[in-house]
């Protein structure tokens, strides 16, 4: 099966591209996902070793700030079943999860930051999901030539 490319969506007051380097190997699960779509994509489109854009939401400027590779196979996200986290759901069971997350694994930082702003400039991006008027979703597919476009704005290699 082909590699396939995604963005990942992060407020930096929850989670920074620095969390993620900070975590022993770079690598963390990507938990609280609590859309049905995001979720989708997770657990039955990502696949290890698809590449994902690290891109810091709420954040001043918006960019995707680094890379990232999905390190596992997608498995039941157990914030839903603590009762003491804000990602709990009392409908979940561990018979059946309606929540699932995959590890993530650091792989390159863009310095600086490939904005969001620059991307909307940028001609053969006008389709990104990311720029899409009311698109918000946490999780989103990029195309292979999304995935090599941003990688020349950052001048950094695909990883």
């Amino acid at each position: 099966m082909n590699r396939r490319f995604w963005l990942m969506k992060s407020e930096t007051d929850e989670f920074s591209i620095d969390d993620l380097i900070r975590r022993k190997n770079g690598t963390t699960y990507w938990e609280g996902i609590r859309n049905y779509q995001a979720r989708n994509f997770m657990r039955d489109e990502m696949k290890v070793g698809d590449g994902v854009f690290f891109y810091h939401s709420r954040a001043n400027p918006l960019a995707i700030v680094g890379t990232m590779n999905v390190a596992s196979e997608p498995y039941p996200d157990p914030s839903q079943f603590n009762p003491e986290s804000k990602y709990f759901d009392a409908k979940s069971t561990k018979e059946n999860p309606r929540w699932m997350l995959v590890d993530v694994r650091f792989t390159a930082r863009f310095d600086p930051p490939v904005t969001r702003d620059r991307i909307r400039e940028t001609p053969g991006l006008e389709d990104m999901m990311l720029l899409k008027k009311g698109s918000r979703l946490s999780i989103q597919p990029v195309t292979e030539q999304e995935w090599s476009i941003i990688h020349e704005l950052a001048e950094a290699e695909p990883k």
